[in-house]
């Protein structure tokens, strides 16, 4: 069975942030770059929850883990 695919607007709704195109550059640009050693989940811009489901959806390989690792890169991608 595939996976689904899931947005990255799904993601920032599943996070429960604003998920316009607009508000997602925004969110990006004011926490990031993060430094290279730091896993995307270790942010401090996330809560408690917004950090674990970032964790486990890659621990686990989760249907989320694609859209997270491309969050991951736009975190890490210097300006």
């Amino acid at each position: 069975m595939d996976k689904p695919v899931h947005h990255f607007s799904e993601l920032f709704e599943q996070l429960g942030l604003a998920n316009d195109t607009a508000s997602i550059e925004r969110f990006i640009e004011r926490n990031s770059p993060l430094p290279e050693e730091m896993p995307l989940a270790d942010a401090a811009c996330w809560n408690e929850g917004q950090a674990e489901f970032l964790r486990e959806a890659v621990d686990e390989d989760a249907d989320w883990a694609e859209v997270v690792d491309h969050l991951d890169v736009s975190m890490h991608k210097n300006n």
